[in-house]
């Protein structure tokens, strides 16, 4: 057999390997669904908007410029990014913390205005945001969660209530990120057509 009918004939298996897989990874999600609905929904959306994720705004940022300031912007994009952490961590704690105290806005959700980050704190808050964000899943995934239930040193707000405030507002910096990113000229060439 020829080397081009064989990488053909491997391509083939792989599509269909791959199509197979995608076969199973929607009937898998389905059933989710057709469990529990809802619950499956808060969690992808706490997870982040299908059309770009947190992850894709961030791959390939280059370090060169986490500190630069965009036009008319007065933050850079690592102190968008820590907002987000910031934001997220305390829904978190909100939802789990029974001792939580509110922070005092903006002071505490923002990085000071000067605050210059290096690779490590970039990577530091992209971790802690995944982590928490993977916290937040979890508590939306979870059966025996009612995600309707008040929270117990908080009845005035419910469960399903923090996860969706913590959805919407990284959907929001998630949206501006990117637009941040194609002001700046950061995005990597593939994406900039």
């Amino acid at each position: 057999m020829s080397r081009a009918k064989a990488g053909k004939k491997r391509s083939a298996s792989s599509r269909a390997k791959n199509a197979a897989r995608a076969k199973d990874a929607a009937r898998v999600k389905e059933a989710a669904r057709a469990q529990d609905p809802v619950r499956t929904e808060v969690r992808a959306l706490v997870h982040g908007p299908s059309y770009m994720t947190f992850e894709d705004v961030v791959a390939d940022f280059p370090m060169q410029h986490i500190n630069t300031r965009p036009p008319h912007v007065p933050y850079t994009p690592w102190h968008l990014l820590e907002h987000m952490r910031i934001a997220q961590r305390d829904i978190l704690d909100y939802i789990q913390d029974p001792n939580y105290r509110l922070p005092t806005w903006p002071d505490d959700y923002w990085p000071k205005p000067d605050a210059q980050a290096d690779e490590a704190m970039w990577q530091k808050t992209v971790a802690d945001f995944l982590r928490d964000r993977a916290a937040l899943e979890k508590i939306a995934a979870t059966p025996k969660v009612a995600l309707g239930s008040a929270l117990p040193y908080a009845p005035q707000h419910t469960l399903i209530r923090e996860l969706l405030i913590a959805s919407e507002h990284n959907t929001y910096h998630i949206g501006e990120f990117a637009i941040l990113r194609q002001v700046m000229g950061t995005w990597p060439a593939r994406r900039r057509s």
